[in-house]
């Protein structure tokens, strides 16, 4: 083989988001631009670090679901340059090992905020209304309109928020016109002038709606636990739209059994699918969707591109939007450009 042909083998990019569209689509066509073939392999469970390695050896670049990159996975693929993240979280991400390997970590930062907003919503009136639960009860031959079957008002309610970020700005923006009191919490935030700012412990003392908008961190992990939601408001509810460790579901599932609060909407879970959890067998009293608030149709083509553009920059000598680490040296600046011949490539798929 010539030295020119050897020079033109494509570049990979490993593919683990399940919806990423197929190969005439434009965000296939613009990664084989810069010189990329496309491994595919979808998640479609949880998978080990191990696996993930065995996937992304030899790609310098990925694009990604919610899969793990610890600090052992670029210890291990010191390859990789760009990781893309079809969302907006970067918890499974060691953002500091990623640093010091060169890799820049990027989001979809603000293009699914909208999406997630509607889903919090969804899952207030839902739990308040006991939809989900009516719905079966009709399929069921049943008419039940009384009794503990009944339903409340959002009306008049008081919601808090703890954090502030756009999420649960968009959320406060939607409240407006239900007629709802709302309190938040957010140590780095400024509230909207609908939010009245408070502490933590009145935020979560004195919802009868308490919605979580909180990233994931070591500060965060598990701050809605047994203390917290024993302070909860007798018949309060919880929403979680945000990340499934901040809750404790154990003590949860407990305060739901016992009565001390009425119900949950709980789009995010500690495991996930949460196969064990005990919120599972709670069906008139929670709301249980799939981690599925930031995906509408529209906000998926919003992220797939976002997430397509990240890689593109990088191979093109460019800073991408919304990286959320600081790699040194800059992968963008590391010779990657993306070479002239860019024919032969193919496209596989791996699970």
């Amino acid at each position: 083989m010539s030295a020119s042909s050897e020079s033109a083998a494509p570049r990979t990019v490993l593919v683990t988001w399940v919806d990423f569209p197929g190969e005439d689509s434009p965000e296939v066509r613009r990664l084989q631009e810069v010189g990329l073939e496309l491994r595919r392999a979808p998640r479609l469970r949880d998978r080990s670090v191990d696996e993930v390695i065995r996937l992304a050896r030899g790609c310098e670049a990925a694009i990604v679901s919610t899969d793990p990159f610890p600090r052992e996975f670029f210890e291990a693929v010191p390859e990789m340059r760009v990781i893309s993240r079809v969302g907006v979280g970067s918890d499974s991400i060691d953002l500091k090992a990623a640093e010091e390997h060169g890799v820049a970590v990027a989001i979809a930062r603000g293009t699914n905020e909208e999406a997630v907003a509607d889903h919090t919503i969804g899952l207030m009136l839902a739990v308040l209304r006991k939809i989900p639960a009516m719905d079966a009860s009709v399929r069921h031959e049943e008419w039940r309109r009384t009794e503990p079957w009944l339903g409340s008002d959002l009306h008049g309610k008081t919601v808090g928020l703890l954090g502030l970020g756009r999420i649960a700005r968009l959320v406060a923006e939607r409240l407006a016109g239900f007629g709802v009191q709302i309190i938040g919490y957010d140590p780095y935030a400024v509230p909207p002038p609908a939010v009245r700012a408070a502490d933590f412990d009145e935020v979560i003392s004195g919802a009868d709606i308490l919605s979580l908008h909180l990233p994931l961190t070591p500060e965060t992990r598990g701050c809605i636990g047994r203390d917290e939601i024993a302070r909860m408001r007798p018949g309060a509810i919880l929403i979680n739209t945000s990340r499934g460790g901040v809750v404790d579901e154990a003590v949860l599932s407990e305060a739901l059994r016992e009565g001390r609060i009425t119900g949950a909407g709980l789009d995010v879970f500690s495991e996930e699918p949460p196969v064990h959890s005990p919120l599972l067998g709670l069906t008139r009293s929670t709301v249980l969707t799939p981690h599925i608030g930031g995906l509408s149709r529209e906000a998926i083509v919003d992220m797939v591109a976002h997430a397509t553009d990240a890689v593109v920059d990088v191979m093109n000598g460019r800073k991408p939007r919304d990286v959320v680490n600081s790699p040194h040296p800059p992968p963008w600046e590391a010779g990657l450009l993306a070479r002239a011949d860019s024919g032969g490539h193919t496209e596989r798929n791996e699970s």
